[in-house]
């Protein structure tokens, strides 16, 4: 059974960096594709950056270009959500998000199998 257990949110200032984490167990997922969504009060879920987990390719919202690092850690099986240059519109829970097949979109969340329970991220101006 796939289990994604997510850590490291909290309360920051903008500016500042946090980084989450997503560890992963129940299987291995080399062939895995990994995800972080956030969703904020009232709002949908959103789509924030995925990586395949074999290739270590990256996608990333256009929100958080620049300013956010998805990665991997194969011997903790665990990935990680460097942020940086947090704004207060990056408020929200942010959910890691596991699939094995291959979709040509990375952005729906229907197309995910798993998720962890969340972790809230608070940024205050």
């Amino acid at each position: 059974q796939v289990q994604l257990v997510e850590s490291g949110g909290g309360l920051v200032q903008a500016g500042d960096s946090l980084r989450l984490s997503c560890a992963a167990s129940g299987r291995t997922f080399s062939g895995y594709t990994m995800a972080w969504f956030r969703q904020a009060p009232g709002k949908g879920r959103e789509f924030v950056t995925a990586i395949r987990w074999s290739s270590g390719s990256t996608y990333y919202a256009d929100a958080v270009k620049d300013r956010f690092t998805i990665s991997r850690d194969n011997a903790k099986n665990t990935v990680y959500l460097q942020m940086d240059s947090l704004k207060p519109e990056d408020t929200a829970v942010y959910y890691c998000a596991a699939r094995a097949r291959y979709y040509t979109t990375y952005t729906a969340t229907s197309t995910y199998d798993y998720w962890g329970q969340g972790t809230q991220v608070t940024v205050s101006s």
